[in-house]
């Protein structure tokens, strides 16, 4: 026996009995039978979901005709399932399994769930940005994409610039409140990194992303703006990265010819030069927010920390206002060499990094985790990469600071002495810069930003956190999901 909830059915189809049913010796003896079949969510180990079914046979084909048609109205009063879907397939990303994975894995679902979609398999770079400045988006429930974190990171960027340009919002200002997303954005996995989907759903795979958007799953989610010289540089959902990881993707991007392991390599070469950067960081801390980033609650499925932070910052907006609160909150400096600066929205968990970059961030407080690592030698940066690993605290070095903030700035030293119009609040906060940079046995003096895997050059930015801009087509990581063995593949004794 399972018991399934009414949020959990897919579909309910009618069902004939076959000629090999027929011939079973059981049926035989019996009048006309009439059944129904049941698709439901079965959830197995590791938060993974899959498509099952169950069919109920009986001889009063108007029994049979009042659960069908009960079931149907039961379906039709989840008003949060999506009925018309825009999916856009990056045909090129990860192993070019794309096309394959929607047409194969993704498309029967949807159409055993009687969801229509418009189709669209992007040609070039932001060819699906672009496109949702011209269609009429408010026709569709949802927008899917099919491809890794670049291909969410492009869908993101158009749906949040059409709804400000909609709303006559100037997203170059780094002060102007954003309009909600209220469109949720499905991601089906299938490119070489899925950190978004991992760190959402709990697993990246196309079934059970499609599950999560058939049954109208609903997960809001902080998105931070990157600015420069009141500029919009990039959104970022998961992972900002300044040093360490910022060096990673600037050297693997020039050997995507290697796949997925060029991040390996290079991994391990920018791990071997060892290079630290100087600057200072300006941040204002996160002080609506219920947690903290070393208390080890992490955000899950109806995260209360999420609920009780949102209602916060409301309540701090609405008796303040905005810019208000940013003139008279205090701000705080630090100045340092930084062998990495890692600002998260999400705890960027991942199959070889389970806990993530931070275990305890949260996907919808309003906040990032701000996560700096100072100079220290090559045998400590490898202490505290392995701890990523595994489940000891990572954040419990000296060299290691960790700060729960809503906005920070950063300029590099270079930056400060070369450009001199970075920002006349940079400079009043920021102060002058330590001098005793010594010598370095390479010629970097900056780093490249790693903004949700793509990259920024700008060495000078303003960072702040937008709480819950966009929704996600998923529940957040649910705290025990069930295992396979709990569930009977031949009958479902009750439904509601």
């Amino acid at each position: 026996n399972c018991f399934v909830p009414v949020s959990e059915i897919i579909a309910v189809e009618e069902t004939e009995l076959n000629k090999k049913q027929r011939n079973i010796g059981r049926w035989q003896k019996m009048a006309k039978l009439h059944g129904f079949t049941v698709y439901y969510v079965k959830k197995a180990r590791n938060h993974r979901w899959r498509c099952s079914d169950v069919t109920f046979w009986c001889v009063d084909e108007h029994l049979c005709n009042q659960w069908i048609q009960a079931l149907k109205e039961l379906l039709e009063m989840q008003k949060s399932r999506p009925k018309q879907l825009l999916v856009y397939i990056n045909p090129y990303g990860g192993k070019r399994q794309g096309k394959r994975i929607y047409e194969q894995k993704v498309a029967p679902l949807f159409s055993l769930a009687s969801i229509s979609t418009d189709v669209v398999i992007t040609e070039h770079a932001n060819h699906a940005k672009d496109n949702l400045f011209e269609v009429n988006i408010y026709k569709y429930d949802g927008v899917v994409c099919v491809g890794g974190d670049g291909m969410f990171s492009e869908v993101m960027h158009g749906l949040i610039g059409r709804m400000q340009k909609d709303s006559g919002i100037d997203q170059n200002n780094p002060k102007a409140s954003l309009v909600q997303c209220n469109i949720r954005i499905g991601i089906i996995p299938a490119g070489s990194t899925d950190c978004i989907c991992y760190s959402t759903v709990g697993i990246s795979d196309p079934v059970t992303s499609a599950l999560h958007i058939i049954v109208g799953d609903c997960q809001p989610l902080d998105v931070s703006s990157v600015h420069h010289n009141n500029t919009l540089l990039k959104y970022s959902v998961s992972l900002l990265g300044y040093g360490f990881y910022g060096d990673i993707l600037k050297d693997s991007e020039k050997k995507r010819w290697m796949g997925p392991m060029r991040y390996d390599y290079s991994g391990f070469k920018t791990f071997l030069s060892h290079h630290y950067y100087e600057g200072t960081i300006a941040y204002q801390p996160a002080k609506h927010t219920h947690g903290s980033p070393r208390d080890k609650e992490t955000c899950r499925t109806g995260c209360n920390i999420c609920k009780k932070s949102e209602k916060q910052l409301a309540e701090q907006n609405k008796e303040h206002g905005l810019k208000h609160e940013e003139g008279e909150e205090e701000w705080k400096v630090i100045k340092g060499k930084f062998l990495a600066i890692n600002a998260v929205n999400m705890s960027c968990a991942c199959p070889r990094s389970p806990k993530g970059l931070s275990p305890a961030a949260h996907l919808a407080d309003g906040s990032a985790d701000l996560i700096l690592v100072r100079k220290c030698s090559r045998f400590d940066f490898l202490r505290y990469l392995v701890r990523h690993t595994n489940q000891d605290d990572q954040f419990d070095f000296p060299f290691v600071d960790v700060y729960r903030v809503k906005c920070f700035q950063f300029t590099s030293k270079l930056s400060e002495d070369n450009e001199s119009n970075v920002m006349d609040i940079g400079k009043k906060r920021f102060g002058q810069f330590c001098r005793d940079h010594p010598a370095c046995c390479c010629n970097i003096v900056n780093s490249t930003w790693n903004c949700d895997g793509e990259t920024l050059d700008s060495s000078a930015i303003e960072v702040r956190v937008h709480c819950q801009l966009m929704k996600l087509f998923a529940r957040g990581i649910e705290e025990n999901c069930k295992d396979e063995a709990a569930y009977s593949q031949s009958s479902i004794e009750q439904l509601l």
